[in-house]
């Protein structure tokens, strides 16, 4: 059994001053049962709690650490920039040397907006496609999560397409009934909504990559339509690569796929693992916000100095050690231990790029609705049985895991080894 009394004792203290006695839900560990494990610090490939367990981690802040945990290089970067100040709500040079490497790296990207969040990247695209369009309604998928601005905040209701419900306390009705909600991997339903609100629809929004609710990977030719038939109802598509962005190769999902989104929304690596978002995408959209044209986004820490160094060094140690093909490398080895280990009649292991899921099914799912709920019963099992062998997943069967550059070759065979035992042992 790990011993885990501090953070036993450290939890106890934060319900008395901390909502819940965390500063995001799944950080609770509702979802698998037990204590949360208060962390102390990160190095490389590895975490420590408080009790001084240590943990091969594939959580990784949720995506960020694509370099591992206080990477060299991000450290020096930030203390440089630190000791010249950490905010000025100013311009400064950095937030332009970010954006010059993200347009180097994604082409279809032509001018930025930084912000603090991703949460705030998704909410301002939304609102300068609304701007740009013209118009109210926006489409998003079941399975994709955006945030938790309102409007986005959304669950379907009973039929294949209709007008979204709120899925939160505290958003109005009619809030939601601006966002149509369909299936992903359903041409359908997605041309359902065009032929009855075609006029009224502003953009369509999809995680291109669906990664916040297990992996539901979407076919190519899926998303091709979602680009045809916005274009040809004069709405915009946006990807939300919060997740994705930098994670399946340099230029993310859109350059993976082939496809040219009219906006993009950023977060996780785009910080190094600071506080960041940042959406993009056609100059005379972009063109359009404040204070070149009407429609308003703004933020104090927007292009925050600390947060843009980390982000630079990142992207820049990626693209000089050659670091998209050695993720490549480091997930194949991974998801192909666990793929020859686990029985496929009982999970299969989902992966692409740098991001892979364990689906305690078979087939894997490509929609939310079909994912066998018993699974997480499952899940929270084998995340307790991880823990005590020094592997950290994600608290949530639904959340996915992520590999990074200072995880060794032997690493993740070994841990492909003993997540693959554990796994067969409580699936069978």
């Amino acid at each position: 059994m790990l011993n885990t009394d501090k953070s036993k004792e450290l939890f106890a203290r934060a319900v008395k001053s901390l909502s819940g006695g965390v500063n995001s839900p799944v950080r609770a560990f509702k979802a698998v049962g037990g204590t949360p494990l208060y962390i102390s610090r990160g190095e490389g490939a590895y975490i420590w709690d408080v009790d001084g367990n240590r943990y091969l981690d594939f959580c990784g802040s949720w995506g960020p650490l694509i370099l591992g945990h206080a990477h060299p290089a991000v450290i020096a970067a930030v203390q440089e920039t630190a000791v010249k100040g950490t905010s000025f709500g100013t311009v400064h040079e950095n937030e332009i040397l970010l954006a010059e490497k993200i347009k180097k790296l994604c082409p279809h990207i032509e001018l930025l907006r930084f912000v603090s969040s991703g949460t705030e990247a998704v909410m301002s695209a939304v609102r300068l496609a609304r701007g740009f369009t013209g118009r109210d309604k926006i489409v998003k998928f079941s399975g994709c999560y955006h945030g938790h601005s309102d409007y986005l905040l959304v669950s379907a209701g009973s039929g294949l397409a209709t007008f979204g419900i709120p899925d939160s306390g505290g958003v109005p009705a009619d809030f939601a009934r601006h966002t149509l909600v369909a299936p992903l991997d359903d041409t359908p339903a997605v041309e359902k909504l065009f032929a009855e609100y075609g006029r009224e629809i502003a953009a369509v929004i999809i995680e291109p990559v669906p990664a916040n609710n297990g992996l539901l990977l979407q076919k190519k030719e899926y998303l091709q339509f979602l680009r045809e038939i916005t274009h040809r109802h004069e709405a915009l598509l946006i990807f939300d690569e919060v997740i994705s962005g930098f994670r399946v190769g340099p230029g993310g999902a859109a350059e993976y796929y082939g496809l040219s989104p009219d906006l993009c929304t950023f977060g996780k690596i785009v910080g190094g693992g600071l506080p960041v978002g940042a959406f993009g995408g056609r100059a005379e959209i972009m063109n359009l916000l404040a204070p070149n044209g009407p429609v308003y986004q703004a933020g104090t820490l927007s292009g925050n100095p600390l947060a843009m160094a980390a982000g630079l060094a990142t992207l820049s140690y990626l693209e000089e050690n050659r670091g998209w093909k050695k993720l490549d490398e480091s997930s194949e080895i991974f998801t192909g231990r666990l793929r020859e280990k686990i029985n496929p009649d009982k999970a299969r292991v989902v992966n692409i790029g740098s991001i892979f899921w364990v689906a305690l099914q078979t087939p894997a799912p490509s929609r939310a609705e079909t994912i066998a709920k018993e699974g997480a019963v499952k899940y929270a099992e084998i995340f307790k049985e991880a823990l005590k062998a020094g592997i950290y997943l994600a608290p949530s069967a639904y959340e996915v895991g992520f590999i990074n550059l200072a995880q060794s070759g032997d690493d993740l065979k070994e841990a492909a080894t003993t997540l693959a035992e554990i796994t067969s042992r409580i699936c069978g």
